[in-house]
């Protein structure tokens, strides 16, 4: 028995995972519905990696606050959150040029007998309100990723400040050596996590499939495949823009495809954080970067979400005989940008994403309902695209402000 648990612990992490999902389809296909009984070992690999956000996001980033300076951090941001603003829309672009091409829902009739309540969106402004808590605890308690973020980066800006004071300086420097250990004791839990990853992730492909089933599959089937196809397009264009920023995409995707394909699995963003911050540090990106740029890439950069959106809005409108205009399109890229930073990455966001988007275009809310049949499949590619794009941001940010450094 110990040597099959020493073998299980020496086996590649990615060898583990993709025999996983082999497993869990076939384990879900087998057994349809009846797989849901495994749904408790998938439900223990989210808890336990959402266990780890808060204290990787608050130790990363005071860690990173403090070994850069106020003027680097601004200049970061600020390329970080262009990159994400432009990302999410070109993203919506691509979704409306690959759709507009293929033509998913074209002959397809609403039966109209579907039936959807609008879920709440919380808008732009609650978004950027949320980024201050007025409770620490409270933020904490409902991971709030935003206002987690700021709280770190406003402690980290006070450490950062006892360290270079004359009177605080030797206490700073104290607090900095204990919050860096506390730092490197999560990644010590982090890493056994990741040897439960597999076991989680074979669970949560076994349910998932033996829910869906293939009825779903086939009905929609158009539908899931011209998502896809612009997926790949999407994934295609983030290779190109890592070779021009002379990034090699083999060794890119061998440290992003674990944060990938949990993703993929468990549809959340927020989620598959702890190992996306992971994969960022095996990258050798900058702690100061990815220490804030992935938590806010988790909340407000969803490129799989935004091509979901315009895939979605060009199926509906087809549906009802009146394909989109240039004018709605490019409505389309205005709305879907806002609703994709106002909406949170977890488990059936996407869908109150497309609502929104379609009340606001006066596109047949039925439509959404017919889309939450397949909401699980096309929700795993499009997380599994959302965490690919922050990964990406991050490294090609990094690459630049490293090229900056070299040159000055």
């Amino acid at each position: 028995m110990k040597a099959v648990w020493n073998r299980y612990l020496t086996t590649s992490l990615i060898l583990k995972i993709t025999i996983a999902l082999i497993l869990g389809v076939a384990v879900g296909l087998i057994f349809g519905e009846q797989a849901a009984v495994l749904a408790p070992l998938g439900d223990l690999l989210l808890n336990l990696l959402t266990f780890l956000i808060i204290p990787l996001i608050l130790f990363t980033m005071m860690v990173g606050i403090n070994q850069s300076s106020i003027g680097d951090l601004g200049r970061m941001g600020g390329k970080v959150f262009i990159y994400y603003t432009l990302s999410s829309a070109f993203a919506i672009i691509v979704g409306l040029a690959v759709a507009s091409l293929l033509q998913p829902g074209m002959g397809m009739q609403l039966q109209g007998n579907e039936t959807f309540d609008v879920p709440e969106n919380p808008g732009v402004i609650n978004v950027l309100l949320n980024i201050v808590p007025s409770n620490i605890f409270t933020a904490f308690t409902e991971l709030n990723l935003l206002g987690i973020i700021f709280t770190a980066f406003a402690f980290g800006i006070a450490l950062s400040y006892m360290r270079n004071s004359t009177e605080l300086g030797s206490l700073g420097e104290h607090l900095y050596k204990t919050v860096n250990a506390l730092n490197e004791m999560t990644l010590i839990v982090l890493k056994a996590v990741l040897q439960y990853v597999p076991i989680g992730i074979f669970a949560i492909m076994a349910k998932t499939v033996g829910s869906q089933g293939l009825d779903t599959l086939f009905s929609l089937g158009e539908m899931i495949l011209v998502l896809y196809a612009a997926l790949l397009v999407q994934i295609l264009l983030y290779v190109l823009l890592l070779f021009v920023f002379k990034v090699n995409p083999l060794e890119f995707f061998k440290q992003a495809r674990t944060p990938m394909l949990t993703a993929f699995v468990t549809q959340s963003s927020s989620g598959t954080l702890p190992l996306t911050l992971n994969a960022a540090k095996n990258l050798g990106l900058s702690k100061s970067l990815y220490g804030f740029s992935l938590p806010l890439g988790a909340t407000i950069n969803m490129d799989g979400a935004a091509i979901r959106i315009a895939v979605s809005a060009v199926f509906a409108a087809n549906l009802v005989g009146d394909p989109l205009s240039l004018s709605e399109m490019l409505m389309v890229v205005l709305v879907g940008t806002l609703a994709s930073i106002g909406t949170a990455g977890v488990p059936g966001a996407g869908i109150v994403m497309i609502a929104t988007v379609f009340v606001q275009l006066g596109l047949p809310i039925e439509a959404v309902a017919l889309l939450t049949a397949i909401d699980a499949i096309v929700g795993m590619g499009a997380t599994g695209l959302n965490v690919t794009g922050d990964l990406v941001g991050t490294t090609v940010i990094d690459k630049n402000e490293k090229k900056r450094q070299t040159v000055s």
